[in-house]
């Protein structure tokens, strides 16, 4: 299976030092640093991945 991993947004250019893509897999959702793609990943279920983000949305300073 090809994943293909998506940038977020929010990561920065090129000295930022968190940058995250995510990538549709069959059992869910992964998750990893782009910084360093062969670095193994994070797979959530869509649910948890969904709760990922409510708990993020929550903890954002702006």
């Amino acid at each position: 299976m090809i994943v293909h991993w998506r940038k977020s947004t929010h990561s920065g250019g090129a000295d930022d030092e968190h940058c995250v893509e995510l990538g549709r897999l069959t059992p869910g959702i992964g998750v990893r640093d782009s910084m360093a793609p062969d670095g193994g990943h994070l797979t959530l279920t869509v649910t948890q991945f969904a709760a990922l983000l409510e708990q993020l949305k929550q903890h954002v300073t702006h």
